[in-house]
């Protein structure tokens, strides 16, 4: 950690953390006014378990779960619920690239990067697909979801049941 830039430290936190208050910020207040409304944020695994070497994004995923628990609690009496996704890693480009990366830097190959790596602490050996992360959210959109606030919701294939 003592050679992350603390720049860098800075974006990532005003892209994840920051961003999700300034949009919820915005909407609140029109859904205060209609009674109704769902916040669903993107969180990660690493909003509930940390990894080393991911200062930054560890720290803001933390972030965004506490948010979304205040808004869940500031806004249940206007009707609106608010919940996190914390998917372990999802098969997108960004991952893909990721994979590349670490295979470069330990010097072993992709496959060993997704085995060994990503899905080391995971009970379900595969990583996560986008779909199943819409899926979710799709159901915390809808009236299903009206008791439903303040959670977290694990897409980690057993991550965090350890």
């Amino acid at each position: 950690m003592p050679e992350f830039d603390p720049e860098r430290f800075s974006l990532i936190l005003r892209v994840m953390l920051e961003a999700p208050f300034r949009l919820a910020r915005r909407v609140l207040p029109h859904m205060y006014a209609r009674g109704w409304g769902r916040v669903v944020n993107v969180s990660s695994v690493h909003g509930l378990r940390a990894s080393p070497f991911k200062a930054a994004y560890v720290s803001a995923k933390h972030g965004l779960e506490g948010l979304s628990k205040v808004i869940a609690l500031e806004g249940a009496a206007h009707g609106v619920t608010s919940n996190c996704i914390a998917p372990a890693y999802v098969r997108t480009p960004l991952v893909e690239r990721q994979v590349a990366d670490q295979a470069r830097a330990h010097g072993i190959d992709e496959d060993a990067v997704v085995e060994q790596v990503m899905l080391g602490p995971v009970a379900v050996k595969r990583l996560v697909e986008p779909d199943e992360v819409a899926e979710l959210a799709a159901v915390l959109y809808g009236p299903a979801s009206a008791s439903v606030s303040g959670a977290s919701l694990s897409v980690d294939g057993g991550w965090t049941a350890h």
